[in-house]
């Protein structure tokens, strides 16, 4: 009972987060052309503060395990070209190959990661989730427009890429956060205390807009692909990497916010930017959608198994 009521504590706040944004669109509240204008403004207002608030925040000589980032990044980037010789036999429409490539290895580890991670381990877990999430964000994004490009027929200049990562306003904000960390400027109290309200925001809402977005009709025509494809990314990989980051003696941080790449939802920003490059967009939507959803039990799931094995203490 007690792993039980852990895990439930893990996992219920997003779903409260989700259910109300969905309610409240579901009442007449909102519409979902409001829901989207605030999802630019958080994405572009508040995910920045939040990125900044966490890495000006990072207490004096911790540091992040260079080893965990190169084992991160080397797995992402191995996963993608097994994909890349698996998927193309298996599917034979281009504008879907690139979509499922990207939904199976580009989680949502900026939404979910770090307030999962906080949830699990405090403020260690909150710190090195960040620090992760500013290095594996830009390796998702470049690797994701060079895979749809690749699947449209186009080639990707180096000079678009480096400008795609700089105009993304997560990395920015870690940047400037990193910037101020490195150099010890400390902000007056008064300014501190309302970057770190803005921080706390960012989460619930950017959950209140996703489930204020959801929808689950034409699912049906795209089952084929999304069942299998969820199933793999969010129960199979998320074993392999934790006998990975087990064999390899990361501590239970760190293999938690490791495991939390693979098991976390597929990135809403995937649905953008399948629409944006050729890909079919439908489906890219529908595998955020069902994602998110199925991720309320998945996570539950593991985390309930992880803390039952002793692994999150």
């Amino acid at each position: 009972m007690e792993n039980f009521l852990f895990a439930l504590n893990t996992v219920l706040p997003f779903l409260l987060y989700i259910a109300f944004g969905y309610g409240v669109r579901m009442a007449g509240l909102a519409d979902e052309d409001f829901m989207k204008r605030l999802n630019k403004v958080i994405f572009q207002a508040f995910f920045p503060i939040l990125m900044f608030n966490n890495l000006y925040s990072i207490p004096e000589g911790m540091t992040l395990n260079l080893r965990l980032v190169a084992v991160a990044i080397i797995s992402v980037l191995l996963l993608q070209a097994v994909l890349l010789a698996v998927v193309p036999r298996l599917v034979k429409e281009n504008e879907r190959r690139g979509v499922i490539i990207q939904a199976i290895y580009r989680s949502n580890f900026v939404l979910f990661g770090i307030p999962l991670a906080t949830s699990v381990f405090g403020e260690e877990g909150t710190l090195l989730a960040t620090m992760m999430v500013a290095i594996v964000i830009p390796v998702y994004n470049i690797t994701a427009v060079v895979i749809l490009e690749l699947f449209r027929g186009g080639k990707v200049p180096v000079s678009v890429l480096i400008k795609n990562i700089l105009k993304n306003p997560m990395i920015r904000g870690a940047l400037l956060g990193f910037i101020f960390h490195i150099l010890g400027i400390k902000l007056p109290v008064s300014v501190e205390g309302p970057i770190k309200q803005f921080a706390n925001l960012t989460t619930p809402l950017a959950l209140f807009v996703l489930g204020g977005t959801l929808h689950f009709n034409a699912i049906g025509g795209n089952l084929k692909y999304v069942v299998p494809s969820i199933t793999f990314k969010m129960v199979i990989l998320p074993a392999v990497v934790l006998a990975v980051a087990t064999l390899l003696g990361f501590s239970g941080v760190e293999r938690f916010v490791y495991f939390e790449m693979y098991a976390t939802p597929v990135a809403t920003a995937s649905y953008a930017m399948a629409q944006n490059m050729g890909g079919d967009g439908e489906l890219a939507g529908q595998f955020v959608v069902l994602s998110t959803v199925a991720s309320v039990v998945t996570i539950f799931l593991w985390v309930y198994f992880l803390n039952s094995i002793g692994w999150l203490a």
